[in-house]
């Protein structure tokens, strides 16, 4: 197509790939004859074997300086204002990945993109000063290519000692999770909050494995809490592990308590629940037949999908600080709790509470019907 005289950017779209890739080929694949830069496809495929050529030594392993500059950037000592260094926890290598709630070593831990894309800015006229973050990635966790020390890899973000294929975390995903029930798939009159009987659904989380249900109406902001009894059975810190959910937070429990509250309501009001991927509401088909009440489930880590929910969580951990044990609490209490959170005057609402924008929407509902009667009787 080059010597077809096509355009690069018709190249590039002939071939689905960018243009600025089409130009790199052409631009570093070039023949030199007479002063004349060209093209040619046997030159391109001669390059390309010999630098895929293997064995071929690590960058790193070759240039000491530029693996000292690396090395720093990772691992390099927390200092304070006065450039004094500050050691931070002591913690031993296990070649393992840190425990929850556990020290971790201190140190700069920038990122290994973080690195590569600042090493042409600390040193803008030395091209040997360049690596790409995949390089230093490797470097930490293909011991082939291990020119930095293995420990190392605790100074990332995630502290993983093993890395995981990228293909493997798309794999992921929760078997009662299909595409219908996506958020994408919710009525745009849930979007806009202009129709009621909408609602948000979480868990709030206390110590021992102890849960409360929340429940928020997206119009009116009106709140229910399900109360999540321990089962019996249940010993403290004595799970079976694929045992049965005797804390009161599996799919069953929280199932029954949906039912149990959403149930309390007239049928306008109880229309959809956005919930997030937790594996607490896997029975969600068998709530949609109870209830009637379609369930859609967020996007991976998408909070700002249940806005309104997470904001009401906050709120409430007012009441249930994280840390504690909420499985003390009675459903009498849990009520009580609503009932005053639904007492606050809310500004989205023009300073009324929730509980009088959910009366009003009731008061709306039965007034069309108690005229048409009136009609009648006439």
């Amino acid at each position: 197509m080059n010597a077809q005289r096509l355009s690069i950017r018709e190249i590039a779209r002939r071939m689905e790939r960018s243009p600025s890739t089409i130009s790199r080929e052409l631009r570093r694949n070039a023949e030199t004859r007479g002063g004349v830069s060209r093209y040619r496809a046997t030159v391109a495929q001669w390059k390309a074997e010999r630098a895929a050529a293997r064995p071929k030594a690590a960058k790193l392993t070759q240039d000491a300086r530029l693996r000292r500059y690396v090395q720093d950037r990772l691992a390099g000592t927390v200092a304070d204002a006065r450039g004094m260094p500050i050691q931070g926890p002591q913690v031993a290598w296990k070649g393992r990945r840190h425990g929850r709630r556990a020290d971790r070593r201190w140190g700069k831990c920038w990122s290994p993109q973080q690195i590569s894309r600042r090493l042409p800015i600390d040193f803008p006229h030395d091209a040997r000063m360049r690596i790409s973050h995949e390089a230093i990635y490797q470097a930490l966790y293909v011991q082939s290519r291990g020119a930095l020390r293995r420990e190392l890899s605790a100074c990332l973000r995630t502290g993983r000692a093993l890395r995981v294929p990228r293909a493997r975390t798309r794999q992921r995903g929760k078997s009662f999770i299909t595409p219908e029930v996506m958020i994408s798939q919710r009525p745009a009159e849930a979007a806009d909050r202009a129709v009621p009987g909408h609602w948000e659904g979480d868990m709030i989380i206390g110590l021992n494995s102890s849960a409360i249900g929340t429940l928020v109406e997206r119009t009116t902001r009106f709140t229910m809490l399900l109360h999540l009894p321990r089962m019996a059975g249940h010993v403290p810190g004595a799970g079976i592990k694929n045992g049965p959910a005797l804390a009161g937070r599996g799919a069953k429990a929280v199932r029954d308590a949906i039912a149990k509250k959403i149930q309390m309501l007239p049928a306008h009001l109880r229309r959809s629940l956005t919930w997030d991927q937790g594996a607490e509401l896997a029975q969600h088909a068998q709530l949609r037949i109870d209830t009637g009440l379609e369930v859609y489930f967020c996007d991976p880590q998408s909070p700002w999908q249940r806005g309104t929910n997470e904001n009401t969580n906050g709120l409430l951990r007012q009441y249930f600080p994280k840390g504690t044990d909420i499985s003390r609490y009675t459903e009498r209490e849990l009520d009580a709790v609503a009932i005053t959170l639904n007492s606050r005057p809310r500004e989205t609402l023009g300073w009324r509470t929730p509980a009088e924008a959910l009366n009003e929407l009731l008061r709306r509902r039965n007034q069309p019907a108690s005229r048409s009667a009136s009609s009648a009787a006439f």
